[in-house]
C-alpha cells in the first residue's frame, strides 16, 4: 500500500527471493462446513479470497483468488496498533476505540474503555505506560501536533510488555523521510527513550529501543496509518460516499494494519475499507471483481477533482498517482 512507482524497484528485489507471507490480524466470516472439514477444523475460518503479489507499477498490491461480488466482506482485520485522536481520547475506548457516551468515574478522567474484556487487554501494556512520566514527550508532541509518535509510544509499550514482537512492522514500506524529519524524530526519540530510562522498566527489556528502531517504526506508520472514522450508519449508506481527506478531524484515532496496508490506490477503487463501531477495519468489494483482479481502495476524497487529488497523494503519500480516472483529466 502507499508505494510510489519510485520505489516499486527496491520492493521488487525484496520479493524475487520466495517469502512466506503469514498475517495474524485478519480474519473472515465464513466457516468450513461438516461436509468440508472434520470436528477439529469446522469452525476455523476460511482464508480471504485474496493473495499478495507484485503489481507491474505499484510494487505489492492485492489481488482476487476468486470472483467477488459487490458488497462481498472480503476479510476483517485487527490493528497491529492503534492509538485515539487526542480530541476524543475521553470519549473512545482507549483500547479499540469504540466512542463511548458517558464515561464515568474517576478513571474517564484519565483513559476510559468500553468493557472489561478491552480493559483487560489493553492493561496487558497499559501498565507498562503508566510506570513513565510521559508529560516531556506528550507536550512535545502536541505542540508540535503529531500524532503518529504516540502510537510507536504505544507500540514500544505493547512489546515491553510482551503482546508485540519489536518487528512487527517490518514488512511493511518504510516512507521516504527528508533530513528534516529525521531530525525532529531523533528528538522524539530522546524524549521516549528518557521516559523509559527514568522507570524500573530493565535494559533488557527496552533494549529493542533503539534510534534506528524508533525511526524506522515511525517511517512506517507515516505511511500505512489510516485514519479511523466510525460509520453512523449502515455500511450501504457508505456505498456514495468516498473516504475522507487526509486532513479530516473527524476521526476518532489511527490504526496500522498489516494485509489492508498491501492495498495500493485508485481514484476509481472497486474495494472499501470501513469502520463500524470500532477500530477493527472490514474490506468491502464495491463492485465485481473478477479472478485475478488487483483490489484497490481510495486513500483519499474520490469526489476531489484531479489537481486536489494530485495534491493530497503527493502531500500525503509521496506518489503520483497514474489510474486511468487521472489519466483521462477526470
Amino acid at each position: 500500500m502507499r508505494v510510489s512507482l519510485s520505489r516499486s524497484l527496491r520492493l521488487a528485489s525484496l520479493l524475487t527471493k520466495p517469502k512466506s507471507f503469514q498475517f495474524h490480524h485478519f480474519t473472515t466470516t465464513t466457516t468450513a462446513t461438516p461436509e468440508q472439514s472434520s470436528d477439529s477444523t469446522r469452525d476455523r475460518p476460511d482464508p480471504p479470497p485474496i493473495r499478495v503479489g507484485l503489481t507491474d507499477s505499484a510494487g505489492r498490491g492485492v489481488f482476487a483468488t476468486r470472483p467477488i461480488g459487490a458488497g462481498e466482506l472480503i476479510h476483517t482485520a485487527k490493528p497491529a496498533v492503534c492509538y485515539p485522536s487526542l480530541n476524543v481520547l475521553h470519549t473512545v475506548c482507549y483500547y479499540c476505540l469504540r466512542r463511548i457516551s458517558n464515561p464515568n468515574g474517576a478513571e474517564a478522567q484519565r483513559v476510559s474503555f468500553c468493557s472489561e474484556d478491552c480493559k483487560r487487554r489493553c492493561m496487558e501494556f497499559y501498565d507498562v505506560e503508566t510506570k513513565a512520566d510521559w508529560a516531556a514527550f506528550d507536550d512535545y508532541c502536541r505542540t508540535h501536533d503529531l500524532k503518529y509518535p504516540f502510537m510507536v509510544k504505544r507500540l514500544a509499550c505493547m512489546i515491553i510488555s510482551g503482546v508485540a514482537s519489536s518487528d512487527i512492522l517490518d514488512i511493511l514500506q518504510p516512507a521516504n523521510l527528508t533530513s528534516q524529519m529525521i531530525s525532529r524524530m531523533e528528538e522524539e526519540y530522546g524524549l521516549l527513550r528518557n521516559a523509559f530510562r527514568k522507570t524500573l522498566i530493565s535494559d533488557e527489556h527496552v533494549a529493542f529501543l533503539t534510534k534506528q528502531w524508533y525511526i524506522g517504526v515511525l517511517a512506517r506508520i507515516r505511511i500505512n496509518a489510516f485514519r479511523i472514522e466510525l460509520a453512523a450508519g449502515l455500511y450501504e449508506d457508505l456505498l456514495s460516499s468516498a473516504a475522507a481527506s487526509v486532513e479530516a478531524e473527524a476521526a476518532v484515532g489511527h490504526a496500522v494494519y498489516i494485509l489492508p496496508s498491501f492495498y495500493n490506490h485508485d481514484c476509481d477503487p472497486n474495494a472499501h475499507i470501513i469502520w463500524i463501531d470500532n477500530a477493527d477495519a472490514k474490506l468491502k468489494a464495491l463492485r465485481d471483481v473478477d479472478e485475478g483482479e488487483e483490489l484497490r481502495i481510495c486513500y483519499i476524497d474520490a469526489s476531489l477533482d484531479r489537481d486536489a487529488r494530485q495534491e493530497l497523494l503527493s502531500r500525503g503519500f509521496g506518489f503520483q498517482c497514474n489510474c486511468n480516472r487521472c489519466l483521462h483529466g477526470d
